[in-house]
């Protein structure tokens, strides 16, 4: 009976390397370069690719370990995996608890963002029931299956790295040095404009979410997290070295859709419909693969027993995770009704650091004997820059360290509350 009720919950792996790397380069490129823009520029001004570049490095770190253990775990849930196996059962929870608590938020913030810049097109539009109806849209499009969900990832993946591409090369005819003044690098808003870019980084490791549905997933999943995060990396800088050449921090940090800002100083009306259009696409993407991973760690902790048995439960016909995912997307939905961008990304940072140190302490727990001094290095790097970033959110945004940390409580507590209940049974 164990093994029929195994089989019947096994997804197929059908993703090539390049629609990994597109999946998560689809959860990086978006909110973080077409709306957080405008958040980093308030706070660390026209030093905002200083910012880039450190949340870039912290990312590293953590990348270099989450490629080492997918090639030992490549199974679906990712950390939660990781952790469950490498620490405790516990901390894999937690770990997989706060996964889904920021990636929920990241999914929210971005089907904000695309409601922002749909809103530059067309005025007026009440931006949240926006934001709700393309949770929704998205949330039926997963149901239908991973590989229609990559294959539309593909395009928008494509289309908004063209795009961008377009941005840095027109807008670089129309910089004014000018608009780098007054460069203060070592200020302490830069530090924190690294704390909200990570935000933007954070989804270079969605890929090994989906671990089981990539072919050959010990070697693909790994390239396929550091291919991203290189990619994205290049586009960040190049994008954010034009955005404030083109019309300074200030102007940027008074935005919500801050690359339209920025291309209006080129008056081409062509160019920046276009950007907004990048806009749409690039948020709509990221929003796409926080249904897809928030579902399949669900699905992935309730397969184990973590979470109720029904949230593992695959579709007939689909094959998804289809309770998994209307749960999902319905929180979304309900999320974007009720709460503000910059609220939602500092709550989101907040949960992506806390699960990140983990996968750098389950990746320090690997058999020495399959790593180097220098994957150690990282590893070791990784958990301290997370953890010092993690201690570093009081000061940036108290609200999002009090949320979060009721967050991980409400994990904790839950989980407490299901063992106990396991225990009498």
């Amino acid at each position: 009976m164990a093994e029929k009720t195994q089989a019947k919950e096994t997804l197929k792996p059908s993703l090539s390397l390049f629609d990994a790397t597109a999946l998560s380069i689809g959860a990086i490129i978006g909110a973080g370069i077409f709306v957080v823009t405008g958040i980093v520029a308030g706070l660390a001004g026209s030093a905002l690719v200083v910012s880039m570049f450190i949340a870039a490095l912290v990312s590293l770190f953590t990348a270099i370990s989450f490629a080492e253990l997918t090639k030992v775990l490549p199974k679906e849930g990712s950390v939660y995996e990781f952790a469950y196996q490498l620490i405790s059962p516990s901390v894999g929870f937690l770990a997989g608890w706060m996964w889904m608590l920021s990636n929920t938020f990241v999914g929210a913030a971005v089907s904000l963002g695309f409601a922002y810049y749909l809103s530059a097109l067309v005025p007026s539009l009440p931006v949240n029931v926006i934001a709700a109806i393309i949770c929704l849209a998205f949330t039926v499009l997963n149901l239908v299956g991973i590989r229609q969900s990559a294959l539309l990832n593909n395009v928008f993946v494509v289309t908004k790295l063209l795009i961008l591409v377009l941005f840095i090369l027109f807008g670089l005819a129309y910089v004014k040095p000018a608009n780098f003044a007054p460069f203060a690098p070592l200020e302490i808003g830069v530090l924190q404009g690294a704390f909200y870019i990570f935000f933007a980084y954070a989804g270079f490791a969605r890929v090994a979410v989906v671990a089981e549905e990539v072919r050959n997933a010990e070697k693909n999943v790994s390239r396929a997290i550091l291919l991203s995060l290189l990619v994205s990396t290049i586009f960040y800088v190049g994008v954010g070295i034009v955005a404030v050449g083109l019309v300074g921090a200030g102007k940027l940090a008074g935005s919500t859709s801050p690359l339209v800002e920025a291309m209006n100083a080129t008056e081409n009306s062509f160019i920046v419909l276009l950007v907004s259009f990048g806009g749409l696409i690039a948020t709509a993407s990221v929003l796409l693969t926080s249904i897809l991973g928030v579902s399949r760690v669900t699905f992935a902790m309730a397969r184990r027993g973590d979470l109720p048995k029904t949230l593992s439960k695959l579709h007939p016909k689909y094959r998804t995770p289809h309770y998994s995912v209307w749960t999902v997307g319905l929180l979304m939905i309900f999320l974007v009704l009720f709460i503000d961008l910059g609220s939602v990304v500092a709550i989101s940072t907040f949960a992506s650091l806390f699960y990140y140190a983990i996968g750098n302490i389950a990746a320090l727990k690997l058999k020495s004997s399959r790593r180097g001094n220098f994957k150690r290095l990282m590893s070791a790097l990784g958990t301290l820059t997370c953890v010092g970033m993690l201690a570093f959110t009081i000061f940036v945004s108290l609200q999002s360290w009090v949320i979060g940390s009721a967050g991980l409580l409400a994990g904790m507590g839950y989980y407490a509350a299901k063992t106990k209940l396991a225990k009498n049974v």
